[in-house]
């Protein structure tokens, strides 16, 4: 990137805007390299069924990865690989059951999951509840999916992970929102889902250089990453208010999920924060600071049921 669109683009990211929707992206895509393919890697891609996730699982089997869309409902898993069968013929794809905010679900899945090697592990899975809503385990329901499951499924995969990538899908909405490590599991004050969402965006970006230190000695890669603001089904309908404002320039799905692909495809710094191919900082407000992190480690492990 030149010396001005590097300025350029660090511009549109603080203003949001211009960042996160569609323009950020044709300002920045102009230095872009086409990206290597990945002929027989093998990725699991969670929350695939639709949206990011689904975009993220075409991107991967467009370059010859062999994918595994992770799904709730497996209907929608098979809508899904139809239509990636559809632009990518001959791709490999299957669909598999797992709910990310169960952890018996996520061992379960972990258990029968009859791979080698996992090269690729796609953390997109998520909800936005209107409500506080617990699970089974007794876990604040965004917490229990974009937190203790995926951090769960992650070390049950570790054996399978060696040499390979994890990746978190966060979103831009944690620069809002601080560290909560008194409160993970949002216990306290009046309950918004918008709110609880982005509270555990900012948990994963914050375990991201965590875990890339837990599994250096396996050269298991851990990054985060924000697709900006894409139209997908989600966003329609969990904010329907925002997506009537801003859909006349919000990023396709495939655009949103771009650095996903990109972090799979290319060698990167672990441990890092990522938006549109470019590591971007992990606050922008003093008030957002990590505090206790080592508190939330300690928390987040033992909701997740593994060893610190």
């Amino acid at each position: 990137m030149s010396a001005l669109l590097g300025v350029l683009d660090t511009v549109a990211d603080r203003l949001v805007v211009p960042g996160y929707s569609r323009w950020g992206l044709q300002l920045r895509r102009r230095g872009w390299d086409d990206l290597p393919p990945l002929p027989g890697a093998r990725a699991v891609v969670t929350g695939a069924g639709t949206g990011i996730g689904k975009a993220a699982a075409l991107g991967l089997a467009r370059l010859g990865a062999d994918v595994i869309l992770v799904v709730r409902d497996e209907l929608k898993g098979q809508a899904a690989r139809a239509d990636i069968l559809a632009a990518a013929p001959g791709a490999t794809v299957q669909v598999r059951h797992c709910d990310l905010s169960s952890l018996s679900s996520v061992r379960d899945f972990a258990s029968s999951l009859e791979l080698d090697q996992l090269d690729v592990l796609v953390h997109n899975a998520g909800v936005l509840p209107s409500e506080r809503k617990v699970t089974d385990d007794g876990h604040e329901l965004t917490f229990a999916t974009h937190v203790a499951g995926p951090l769960l499924l992650t070390d049950l995969l570790r054996p399978k992970l060696t040499g390979g990538r994890v990746i978190f899908v966060s979103s831009g909405g944690m620069y809002t929102q601080r560290l909560r490590s008194d409160d993970p599991e949002y216990r306290t004050g009046t309950y918004k889902g918008a709110t609880a969402y982005a509270r555990t965006k900012r948990m994963q970006v914050a375990l991201t250089p965590l875990l890339a230190s837990r599994y250096a000695q396996d050269d298991i890669a851990v990054h985060a990453m924000h697709p900006g603001w894409a139209d997908t089904p989600g966003v329609a309908s969990s904010l329907p208010g925002f997506h009537r404002l801003t859909k006349t320039f919000l990023r396709t799905a495939e655009e949103g999920a771009d650095t996903i692909v990109w972090l799979a495809a290319t060698d990167q710094p672990t441990g890092r924060f990522w938006h549109d191919r470019r590591e971007r900082p992990t606050h922008l407000l003093p008030t957002t600071r990590d505090e206790d992190v080592v508190a939330f480690w300690q928390y987040c492990t033992s909701a997740a049921g593994i060893l610190p």
